[in-house]
């Protein structure tokens, strides 16, 4: 096995990292770009026809790519229902806050996520998790809880749906994990994007949807399109980098959703946010970097 030099992993670490922090930022565009498209029109009617773009994007990537492989799904029903149930309440949850509250509280709320997962794993799939692990779960909980602030005057009920959206993101990742990796990635995609499509169809029955604005079809349009370069640039960052060295800059999310709240809403963070949000980032580091010692230690017995 050739080892690659240091120095020369140290270089592609560079890209990868780029493209890592690229990512985060088209992420945090589509998020804006969609927020703005539903004030517009109504939210439902937003997350229906983003749907039926990214549907169509998706679906026309896995047939180029031959990722309509369906038989790879065989065995899969149940783990499938339970994922695509996480996916749809995921997007509703989340993009419903989203769509009444500033970018930077939904986004600071939505990095609760690894923790999250790293307490179910324990509690549903019996991974083995320690006490730091769970220490640092538990003041990951405590930063959530102070950007929401229940009982305060700050408080917003939307804050519970972004919250709602944080476990129902759970429940689609852990029943990805297990989902066999013989199944295309991109078909898993364009599944969850019709899957969404013809669940958001439902809203139809609470709104009353309009000829939508050209305005907002042009964003749900750019959405679409930064929503898949998101994904572009997740795929090179992990593919070229090295996972621990690039993975903990999922967090400069956080930055890009408070500089566009800044930019274009001129919402700024008040400091209680700021650290609720400090204590989620850190919380979430230090698992990451747990897990990975973890690993280590295990890979040498």
């Amino acid at each position: 096995m050739t080892t690659i030099p240091a120095a020369d992993q140290s270089t592609s670490n560079l890209p990868a990292i780029a493209a890592m922090l690229a990512g985060q930022a088209t992420f945090t565009i589509n998020d804006a770009l969609i927020k703005l498209a539903a004030a517009g029109m109504p939210g439902g009617q937003a997350i229906f026809l983003r749907g039926v773009m990214a549907f169509m994007v998706a679906f026309t990537i896995c047939v180029a790519v031959g990722g309509l492989k369906f038989s790879t799904l065989r065995g899969h029903g149940r783990i499938l229902t339970f994922r695509n149930i996480g996916e749809i309440g995921s997007t509703f949850f989340y993009l419903s806050a989203l769509f009444h509250l500033p970018i930077a509280t939904t986004t600071a709320i939505l990095q609760f996520i690894p923790l999250a997962i790293t307490a179910s794993a324990a509690l549903f799939l019996a991974e083995p998790v320690g006490w730091r692990r769970w220490l640092a779960t538990a003041f990951g909980f405590v930063g959530v809880m102070l950007i929401i602030r229940p009982g305060s005057d700050s408080f917003s009920a939307y804050t519970l749906l972004a919250l709602a959206g944080v476990f129902f993101s759970v429940l689609r990742d852990l029943s990805t994990r297990r989902i066999s990796r013989q199944v295309p990635a991109i078909l898993l995609m364009t599944i969850s994007a019709a899957t969404v499509t013809i669940a958001a169809t439902g809203f139809a029955l609470f709104e009353t949807w309009i000829v939508p604005p050209p305005k907002s079809l042009a964003l749900l349009g750019g959405a679409a399109v930064f929503l898949l370069g998101g994904y572009y640039f997740m795929v090179d960052a992990m593919r070229y980098g090295e996972v621990a060295v690039v993975s903990p800059f999922r967090y400069s999310v956080i930055l890009w959703a408070i500089l566009v709240g800044i930019v274009i809403w001129g919402e700024w963070p008040d400091a209680m946010a700021l650290l609720g949000t400090a204590i989620v980032t850190l919380a979430g580091l230090y698992t990451f970097m747990r897990e990975r010692k973890v690993k280590a230690l295990a890979a040498r017995r």
